[in-house]
């Protein structure tokens, strides 16, 4: 979810937010020492599956966690051995799920408890961990906790201003007077994990460590420990940066991070924690095992994965500065943007953590978007499987799937004049039957419309075809997890940091890619013959790579 935060009121000045010792007092966990991270998150391959939307076992035209189950063998074939879901329990879907109305309770359109258990013992048997989407900031406004506030002045589990209605609050549905702070949609309601600051024009602000917070606190324990017990490997947390209030410089919230992570490393040391803050240099050191580089967050404001793909057509926010991307045929960008905060990044976090990068997500335009080509996405490939980050794949992206255009908002995937979300979310492209082969159901009632262009890609036709991008994905798996040297841990050597990117990871395997569509030749010092990995348009010979348009090459420097 993209994150939008209320404004502060207009009436209150800055002088009036009185931070005081007793209402608020933490500092940042940077040295904080947390249980060691899994080992296995290092070797984590992620696939990201949107569950309405990637297959459907009992035609009604919503994905499944019976079709998931059945596309299992797809994702051990194609390497990948962790698993992503989206949030899967029951909801009103006014959010896709992101509002949620039981936690312990997975939504009907996908199954029953039983059912998401049988599919993480089937998936475990692979080797595939899953891990669950844990919405921790919000809950749906037909949540029982919700309807229960909205009747009770006592109860202090969600944020309520008694009266009236402050700028950002909704009003009260309920007996209970005054108005509620929505965390995102006005649908959701944000749970109550207390404010940083005092505010004496806002008398309802509740300290971290009154009854609600405390009791907020605890009813994530319960969340997490409820679904590690059935299996699963952990959580990425939706907006993870939005629990404590009015908190400048995020340090409540990495509080409550900190605290959980403690206890998640004395109940489930094996469990991990991915969050959806887009800061890592922030999010890791609190306690997160890794963080995503996103479109928005933090204070790069989504430079790093916008300078990378982002070619300003598909979702696009107007708020957002003109960028022009690194993987743009127009050869405009550059891989700078990207190197600088990374860097940054990776400095702070160290060996505590890692740091994520996706190909596109279910909020993102999908890297096959507007006029990027399918002959521009294995360059992209090469170089997300090969960086020193852990790579997520984006259900479909290993096909290239498109982002398609004018669609009709679906449970809320309209954010802006410019940007649907549903584009990302079409079902997933499976074969040349009917719907694509996601579903049975009559075309009128699938979840979203498939992607109506008739030389849309498929698995089918791709797991025939070796020279197909779905085989080259398939190969860049298996050479990052086979060789440790690709590993996050693995050294990196940036020779050129332009057209074409170069780079050495762990002493052995030179990367070259060359998004953009003309020809480059470039001196590099240290460059000698070596043996083709994976190759297409690059040569690299003795002092010099050559590339050809949309190029890209790996190559074992150690013959």
């Amino acid at each position: 979810m993209i994150r939008r935060e209320p404004a502060a009121s207009a009436s209150v000045s800055a002088s009036a937010l009185i931070p005081v010792s007793f209402f608020f007092s933490f500092e940042r966990p940077y040295m904080t020492s947390f249980g060691p991270v899994p080992a296995w998150l290092s070797d984590a391959v992620f696939y990201q599956i949107y569950p309405q939307s990637f297959a459907d076992s009992d035609g009604d035209g919503i994905g499944d966690f019976g079709g998931i189950a059945d596309r299992l063998d797809h994702l051990s074939w194609l390497g990948v051995n962790t698993v992503w879901l989206n949030p899967c329990f029951a909801s009103p879907f006014r959010d896709a799920g992101y509002d949620v109305a039981d936690y312990f309770t997975t939504a009907p359109r996908y199954g029953t408890d039983d059912d998401l258990a049988g599919l993480v013992d089937l998936a475990g048997r692979r080797g595939i961990r899953v891990l669950l989407d844990l919405v921790a900031g919000h809950t749906s406004d037909r949540h029982p906790w919700f309807l229960a506030s909205a009747d009770d002045p006592g109860d202090h589990r969600y944020i309520w201003a008694p009266q009236g209605r402050p700028d950002g609050f909704v009003a009260s549905p309920g007996r209970r007077p005054g108005a509620y702070l929505p965390n995102f949609f006005d649908s959701q309601p944000a749970l109550n994990f207390g404010y940083a600051r005092e505010d004496p024009a806002e008398p309802w602000r509740q300290p971290v460590d009154a009854e609600g917070p405390r009791a907020n606190r605890a009813a994530l324990r319960e969340i997490m420990d409820h679904w590690l017990r059935l299996g699963v490997a952990g959580f990425r947390v939706d907006m993870a940066a939005s629990l404590v209030k009015d908190d400048p410089d995020r340090a409540g919230t990495c509080a409550i991070w900190t605290e959980l992570r403690h206890w998640l490393d004395r109940a489930h040391p094996g469990a991990v924690l991915l969050s959806e803050w887009g800061d890592p240099e922030v999010s890791v050191p609190a306690g997160f095992h890794a963080d995503f580089f996103l479109q928005f967050g933090g204070a790069t404001n989504g430079l790093p994965l916008r300078s990378l793909w982002s070619n300003r057509t598909g979702t696009v926010d107007d708020a957002w500065d003109p960028l022009d991307c690194f993987f743009d045929a127009s050869g405009k960008g550059s891989p700078r943007p990207f190197l600088d905060a990374w860097r940054r990044a990776a400095g702070r976090v160290g060996d505590g953590g890692h740091i994520a990068l996706p190909t596109s997500n279910h909020d993102f335009s999908r890297l096959n978007c507007g006029p990027r080509t399918a002959e521009q996405l294995p360059a992209a490939f090469v170089f997300q499987l090969t960086w020193p980050t852990l790579p997520a794949i984006y259900y479909g992206d290993e096909i290239g799937m498109r982002y398609v255009p004018d669609l009709p908002d679906k449970e809320g995937s309209v954010l802006g004049p410019h940007y649907n979300r549903a584009g990302s979310r079409t079902p997933m492209q499976w074969g040349d039957g009917p719907n694509a082969g996601f579903s049975t159901a009559p075309a009128d009632r699938l979840y979203l419309p498939l992607d109506p262009d008739p030389d849309r890609p498929t698995v089918a036709a791709q797991r025939a075809d070796e020279t197909s991008l779905l085989h080259l994905v398939r190969r860049l798996v298996a050479l990052r997890t086979g060789a440790p040297e690709l590993s996050p841990a693995g050294s990196v050597e940036v020779l050129h940091a332009g057209y074409p990117f170069v780079y050495v990871r762990g002493g052995r395997f030179l990367v070259v890619v060359n998004p953009q569509r003309e020809p480059v030749r470039h001196a590099v010092d240290g460059v000698r013959t070596a043996r083709t990995v994976e190759a297409s348009g690059v040569t690299a010979a003795a002092g010099a790579v050559e590339a050809a348009g949309f190029g890209y090459g790996v190559f074992d420097l150690a013959g």
